[in-house]
């Protein structure tokens, strides 16, 4: 591939928005539609709209978020399926793209590399790397006055993918999901899925409708919890009263009920701990063992996983598939040696073991000219960073849909920008008081954000620093808080 010179932009835009996925469509609607008189564009390094639900393609892929919170409040969710597959999702987003005009300033297969603040133009300037059908790229330079980050929390180029000992013996496949082959064919084999997080529950029964059997090895067991895979309280709404209005009272439905659960597991961890084992036992039946779904931490102290219609659980009851708790010794010829001293042989051994975190799409950002390290920063209402003017993050719930606070965040970058013009202002910027704390950004012991945590910014001891996990409390502080509150500083 060869590099030719910058080209540059025609002139300032309003807004640049990194990534056109979920949130990156969502940034863009709520400008189209609440700030029409500003100029935008989105750059995507991809060559498709649909961010997470383009980029994986493993059997099954689906959202554990009902729809109902992981669409918009602006586009109902009209399918029958409340747990929805990677390809309705997809659509569902290019649906939005289109209907609201988002397609034609979309800018695909542009890699963000850097972007930099000038106070004194107060302007960014974003450097992107565009590559053409041949594969050669160029540089391309834009300004804009807000920088919107809408590119998820984790790299696409790479998922953690830790290395066993002797895998090199192993005569089958190793595959990553994040890397799935188009042309895999695992009918007939035995398969085995390192791993027992969402990624893990959702491939095993995938697989398991052709593949000859389907192991799930875990080294420590999660939580998972049956939904239903159709919302009847939806279905009967819908059927009363128009679209909109249902949408939105299924969603409240959903999120009351959601944090309701949240906040009982939290106040009654033995309680809540027990009766989610009950329910897995009553699922699995006789057949399995429930100890493989006794994990050893509190509920929500990673996120718990769900799967439609029980789908996992039917598939070990029926001998399709099977789950073994218990630590790689060795891969082999034929399979993996456990710790135990079993041998678990397979075709095919997928690597479900988990995700790479990265903060803003591993974008470099400096400030006046000085290299910013994210990890430094502090999180305000977890949507901008401590001493950083003009820039919005996009960050989702751990315990909830991502879309819930993506769609509060979105709204408030267009109060912002209204704001601003209100006042004739140019820079915004939250200014961090020394005396408040360092915390984690994230409460989680899930492996992931454990270890990522040193890319992620920090959020404080208090108000507006801090990281809510709670919708109601982001909607109270996000949508109806001051835009002018003494910590957000004008010029």
């Amino acid at each position: 591939m060869s590099t030719v010179q910058q080209q540059f932009a025609p002139a300032p835009l309003d807004v640049l928005i990194i990534g056109a996925g979920l949130s990156g469509i969502g940034a863009a609607h709520a400008l189209t539609d609440q700030c029409p008189d500003k100029r935008y564009l989105i750059l995507e390094r991809r060559a498709a709209i649909g961010g997470t639900w383009d980029l994986f393609r493993y059997p099954g892929i689906r959202s554990d978020s009902d729809m109902y919170t992981l669409s918009f409040s602006h586009k109902p969710w009209t399918h029958r399926k409340a747990i929805a597959d990677g390809a309705d999702i997809k659509r569902y987003i290019e649906d939005i793209a289109e209907e609201s005009g988002i397609t034609h300033n979309i800018r695909f297969q542009r890699k963000v590399i850097s972007a930099s603040w000038s106070t004194e133009a107060a302007l960014w300037t974003i450097t992107a790397l565009a590559t053409d059908p041949s594969g050669n790229e160029q540089e391309e330079v834009y300004q804009a006055r807000l920088l919107s980050i809408c590119a998820g929390y984790y790299s696409y180029d790479e998922g953690y993918r830790p290395e066993f000992p002797e895998e090199q013996v192993f005569k089958g496949q190793i595959i990553h999901p994040q890397f799935w082959p188009t042309d895999l064919d695992y009918s007939g084999k035995r398969v085995v899925v390192i791993g027992s997080g969402a990624t893990a529950v959702t491939l095993v029964p995938a697989m398991a409708k052709t593949a000859a059997h389907v192991t799930m090895l875990q080294r420590s067991p999660s939580y998972v919890v049956a939904r239903p895979l159709s919302d009847r309280t939806a279905q009967s709404l819908q059927k009363w009263l128009p679209m909109p209005t249902a949408h939105r009272l299924t969603r409240w439905k959903n999120v009351l009920i959601g944090s309701f659960y949240h906040r009982l597991a939290l106040k009654k961890p033995d309680f809540f701990k027990m009766r989610l084992i009950q329910m897995a036992k009553a699922q699995v039946g006789s057949e399995v063992d429930v100890k493989h779904f006794i994990p050893s931490y509190k509920p929500w102290d990673q996120r718990i996983c769900a799967v439609p219609d029980g789908d996992l659980f039917h598939d070990l009851r029926a001998g399709r598939a099977s789950v073994v708790t218990d630590t790689i010794e060795s891969f082999t010829e034929n399979g993996i040696r456990l710790s135990s001293g079993e041998e678990l042989e397979a075709d095919i051994i997928v690597t479900a073991t988990g995700l790479k975190l990265n903060a803003m799409g591993d974008v470099q950002v400096s400030v006046d000219g000085e290299t910013v390290a994210v990890a430094e920063r502090m999180s305000y209402k977890g949507m901008m960073l401590s001493d950083i003017p003009n820039l919005i993050l996009t960050f989702g719930y751990t315990n909830a849909s991502w879309t819930l606070k993506a769609e509060l965040t979105s709204n408030y970058t267009c109060r912002l920008l209204r704001h601003m013009d209100s006042k004739g202002y140019r820079i915004a910027v939250a200014r961090r008081d020394p005396a408040v704390q360092n915390m984690p950004f994230l409460n989680f012991t899930s492996g992931y954000v454990q270890r990522g945590a040193h890319v992620l910014p920090k959020q404080g001891d208090r108000k507006p620093w801090q990281v809510y996990q709670s919708y109601l409390a982001d909607k109270l502080t996000i949508q109806y808080g001051r835009v002018d509150d003494g910590i957000m500083q004008f010029k």
